[in-house]
């Protein structure tokens, strides 16, 4: 494991805030799902885990070691570089280092982050910004990961059209591939924080890393190291914290993909929690559709006679809205058809935030 050698904030900075309170973990252990996707019921577990979770692990990916653990240590190479040098890699418009404030809306967190549009004409001409020291290594390190992560996720989305019974097996797939899709990678890491540990201590840590919220594009493909940190909100309202396991991958459903769904797949909500001795770093590849693609309920994923929850939009103005956006606000409202709103109980998600889109 890559492990950063220095602290990097100011500790003065301290956003703790009071959130409700996690699960035990060694519950999550059994109660996350997971999907080997090598076997013979993956798309069925897979269709599952999208209904009742909104989230789940998969193993047996197949995305090579060597463009983990390449992308790993050139992230960690830069967040251990001094302030003022990574500094000149900001502030995020909407692409390049930003830290502690997310988004443009008074959003703050005990994080920094690269966010990182994948593609390689952009990272060939702003990679000297973000990666001075050896631009052309950090260039080649995100596009191999990208192109393998891409083709995982290509992967999970024909699983799911398969488990589904869609028609076309790339009914999903066929956004991601799509020349134009409006895919983006954010490297987020999060400083160790000695300070309030012994705060913590018989609590549970309460520093808030990144704020509760639910990703807008149609599925987030995340990996961390072996820090833990990630939680998610069950459908009760409860959290639970997410075991790490830096060999696999976590797929989050994302808003546009409810919507699609018409609620049948739940974007989930979750949150980051900071370590207070080891750092954290994750890696998010975001999967977003062109910016003029239409997002509504599709049919095929809609029970006979079923009516419409959603208002068609495309992503470009779902990605516009997020702009204005706190993590906490509820952005699907507006999209949402004043006739199909249920209450908190209904099996249908329904009460969904919008994380900002930078």
């Amino acid at each position: 494991m890559v492990v950063l050698s220095k602290p990097i904030f100011d500790l003065n900075f301290s956003p703790i805030k009071p959130c409700k309170p996690t699960s035990n973990v060694d519950a999550a252990l059994t109660m996350i799902p997971v999907v080997d996707l090598s076997s013979h019921d993956a798309k069925s577990k897979l269709l599952k885990a999208c209904e009742e979770f909104g989230f789940f692990k998969v193993i047996n990916h197949g995305v090579p070691v060597e463009s983990i653990t390449s992308l790993e240590s050139k992230a960690v190479n830069f967040f251990s570089l001094a302030q003022t040098q990574k500094d000149e890699a900001g502030p995020p418009n909407p692409f390049g280092y930003g830290n502690k404030s997310i988004g443009l809306n008074g959003d703050v967190g005990w994080v920094e982050y690269l966010l990182l549009k994948t593609d390689p004409l952009f990272l060939s001409q702003r990679c000297r910004a973000f990666y001075g020291e050896d631009p052309l290594g950090f260039s080649n390190a995100v596009n191999d990961y990208a192109e393998a992560v891409k083709e995982l996720g290509c992967e999970v989305l024909e699983l799911l059209a398969e488990g589904a019974e869609m028609k076309q097996r790339n009914a999903l797939s066929r956004l991601l591939m799509d020349d134009e899709s409006d895919t983006v990678l954010r490297l987020n890491h999060y400083p160790s924080r000695p300070d309030v540990q012994v705060s913590t201590i018989g609590g549970g840590n309460n520093v808030l890393g990144f704020g509760e919220h639910t990703d807008p594009q149609i599925i987030s493909i995340l990996r961390s190291n072996s820090v833990s940190g990630l939680e998610i909100s069950l459908k009760d309202g409860s959290w639970v914290a997410v075991p790490s396991d830096p060999t696999s991958f976590f797929i989050l459903v994302g808003d546009s993909l409810q919507v699609m769904s018409n609620g049948r797949f739940r974007s989930v909500k979750h949150r980051v929690m900071t370590n207070g001795l080891r750092p954290r770093l994750s890696m998010i590849y975001f999967v977003g559709p062109s910016l003029q693609e239409k997002i509504g309920p599709m049919k095929e994923l809609m029970k006979e006679g079923e009516e419409s929850m959603y208002k068609e939009f495309t992503w470009n103005e779902y990605k516009t809205a997020a702009y204005k956006t706190r993590l906490g606000d509820n952005r699907l409202g507006p999209f949402q058809k004043k006739s199909c709103i249920t209450n908190n109980n209904s099996s249908r998600a329904d009460n969904v935030t919008l994380v900002s889109y930078n």
